[in-house]
This record gives structure tokens, C-alpha cells and sequence, in this order.
């Protein structure tokens, strides 16, 4: 069995190099063979026009083969190479199903990275046993480095969000996720002689980070390191103020007694836009900022319910005819809308249930 696999291996690798010696060796005897011909045989013992005018085409043809041959090669790589680099990004910031305990979603980046689709900006949703757990950052700068940060906290998100039962503890973690990237990104490029940790060289870099947590009766909780507030769209765009935000993680140690704050109440049928800073700092050739507000309530305009779908391209669409194409820095936008049934209190439910009209009350 050992020697059959073995054989076998051996007989696969072979394939490709015999496929390549056909492609180039086949051509190259047949342009050694026409050479020789033509030296071999003077103009003056060829009978009429037809003898040269076939060794002409022969020659050009098999010129324009193996340009064609040279060319095609790296394109191929090239294709082959890019398939492999998105299937990469989507795995590490993974499309988020259209509908996720009761809400429906959508969401969409604008990298500055060109050929790339994940830039520093992150987001992720989960359904949980504490409710939807939502969040949404913005790593300082981008490219590889801040694609490096941006795998660091969403695999700690992922984790967290199910495992810590208070939203404070999730962002511990991703403090601590950001914390040990940071300091073997700084090992790996300032290594040191004597082993020991580099004088942080990294002490500039920081991530801003909105945490969400949707409960089943449209009560949202949130913590705030540094990140833009989001918007509601309820006919048109408002903003939510969401109180007081923390700094972004990274510059200063979150403080002991943190906890989770009532941000807003998601009734059924209104939509909440997160979003990164890249949208509302985006200007166009004039130097005029994007007015991210208008655009979310024209697109909210365009139909009832609001289609998440929608607001996400018709604000890309937008952004984009703004800046002429050329964005300085990542966008990222997630958009929910609360498609839960409001169910009208029933004896015995101690209140645990409300209806929709005290609920639009609060």
C-alpha cells in the first residue's frame, strides 16, 4: 500500500511537468525543424510563392503561440493567486447570513487596499444565549499590518461572545486579544538580542470598538471604546446617543468597574446602522465631508421595510460618486432590522412581555 501511494504521488507530480514540456517542447522541434528546413533548402530551389508563404505563416504561428503561451502562464497564477487571497479575507471577515434570530442583516466593506476586500475595519454578528451580539471596529491604519489586528479581535469575538456572560467581559478579551498581537507583532519586527520584550514600539497603535447586545425585546446594550455611534432609521436617519464612550483599546487599560449601558430600544420594523469612521470623514475633490445621515434616510426612502441589502449598496453607491473612487480610508457598514414580532402581554408573564405601545413609550 505504502509503495502504491507512493507510485501514485510520484505519477501525479509528474503530470504537470510533462504537460509543460508538451506546451513548450512540441513547439520548440517544430521551430528547429522549420529552421534546419530553411537553411538546409536556398529560395532558388523552392517552386513559386506557396513553399514560402507556408514557412512565413508556420513561423508566425508558432510566434504567436508561444507569446501566447508566456502571457496566459502568470495570468493564470495571477487568477489562481487572487481566488485564494478572497477565499483567505472571507474566511477571516465571513458574509453574515441574511437573518439572524429575528433580525435581518447586511453588511459591506470598501477597502483602500487595492485587489483587497478586508481592510482594518472589522465586524461580526452572533446569535447567543445572552441575545445578538454585534460588533464593529476600526484598526489604526491598514494593509497587512491592521489585517493582522483585525484576525486577533474577531477570533476573540467569536469566542467571547458566547463564553462571558456580562458584555464588559467580552471586551476584556478583546483588550487582551489586541494586547498579545501587538506584542508579538513588536518580537517579530524589533527583535531583541537579549530576548526580552522590545520597549513597545507599538504603543501608538489602537483599535476603536463598538459593542452591541440585542435582547429579545429590542433592548440594546452597548459599550463604546472610541467608535462612532450608530444611526436608527425610523423613517429618517437619527442618531443614537449612546452616552459617554471610552477610549479606543489600546491606549489606555479599561477601567475596573466597566460595564454594559442601555444604548436604545430597536422596536420591530426600525433598522440600525453601524458604521466606521471611513464614511462620515470621506470627502470629495472640493475637500466637502460625505453626508453619511442623507444618505442612510434617501435610502431608507426607497422602501418599507427598509431593505438592509439596499442601504448598504445605495450608501457604497454614494460614497463612492462622492469621492470620484478614491477613498483614503476604509468603510465598513452593518446594517439590522428588528423583524421580531411584538407580542401583546399575557396574563401571568409578570411583565416580562410588552406590547408594542409600551414598549414605544420607554
Amino acid at each position: 500500500m505504502i509503495r502504491t501511494t507512493t507510485w501514485r504521488g510520484v505519477r501525479r507530480a509528474c503530470v504537470p511537468h510533462a504537460r509543460r514540456a508538451l506546451v513548450f517542447g512540441l513547439p520548440a522541434v517544430w521551430l528547429v525543424a522549420a529552421t534546419v528546413w530553411e537553411l538546409a533548402c536556398p529560395f532558388d530551389s523552392h517552386d513559386g510563392m506557396a513553399p514560402r508563404f507556408v514557412t512565413c505563416a508556420a513561423f508566425l504561428a508558432l510566434v504567436a503561440y508561444l507569446l501566447t503561451s508566456v502571457r496566459l502562464g502568470p495570468v493564470r497564477e495571477l487568477r489562481r493567486t487572487r481566488e485564494i487571497a478572497r477565499a483567505a479575507q472571507q474566511v477571516l471577515l465571513r458574509p453574515l447570513p441574511a437573518r439572524l434570530d429575528g433580525l435581518a442583516l447586511a453588511a459591506g466593506q470598501l477597502s483602500v487596499s487595492r485587489g483587497a476586500t478586508v481592510g482594518g475595519d472589522l465586524y461580526e454578528a452572533v446569535a447567543t444565549v445572552h441575545g445578538v451580539r454585534v460588533v464593529i471596529g476600526d484598526v489604526r491604519g491598514h494593509g497587512l499590518a491592521a489585517i493582522g489586528a483585525v484576525a486577533a479581535l474577531l477570533g476573540s469575538f467569536r469566542e467571547a461572545a458566547h463564553d462571558e456572560a456580562e458584555l464588559a467581559g467580552v471586551m476584556r478579551k478583546l483588550e487582551r486579544a489586541l494586547q498579545r498581537h501587538l506584542r508579538e507583532r513588536s518580537r517579530s519586527e524589533h527583535p531583541s538580542v537579549s530576548g526580552a520584550d522590545p520597549d513597545n514600539p507599538l504603543a501608538e497603535e489602537f483599535v476603536t470598538v463598538l459593542l452591541l447586545e440585542i435582547q429579545e425585546d429590542g433592548e440594546v446594550l452597548a459599550l463604546n471604546c472610541g467608535h462612532p455611534w450608530p444611526y436608527r432609521l425610523r423613517g429618517a436617519a437619527e442618531p443614537v446617543a449612546g452616552g459617554d464612550v471610552l477610549p479606543p483599546l489600546g491606549l489606555f487599560p479599561l477601567p475596573d468597574g466597566l460595564s454594559a449601558r442601555r444604548c436604545t430600544r430597536l422596536l420591530p420594523g426600525e433598522t440600525l446602522v453601524l458604521h466606521t469612521d471611513g464614511a462620515e470623514d470621506a470627502r470629495n475633490a472640493a475637500g466637502e465631508f460625505f453626508c453619511l445621515r442623507r444618505a442612510l434616510t434617501e435610502a431608507a426612502a426607497l422602501g418599507s421595510p427598509v431593505s438592509p441589502a439596499v442601504v448598504v449598496q445605495r450608501v457604497h453607491t454614494e460614497l463612492l460618486r462622492h469621492t470620484g473612487g478614491r477613498l483614503t480610508d476604509d468603510v465598513a457598514l452593518l446594517v439590522l432590522r428588528n423583524d421580531r414580532r411584538c407580542v401583546p402581554a399575557q396574563p401571568g408573564d409578570q411583565g416580562l412581555r410588552r406590547s408594542c405601545a409600551e414598549s414605544s413609550n420607554r
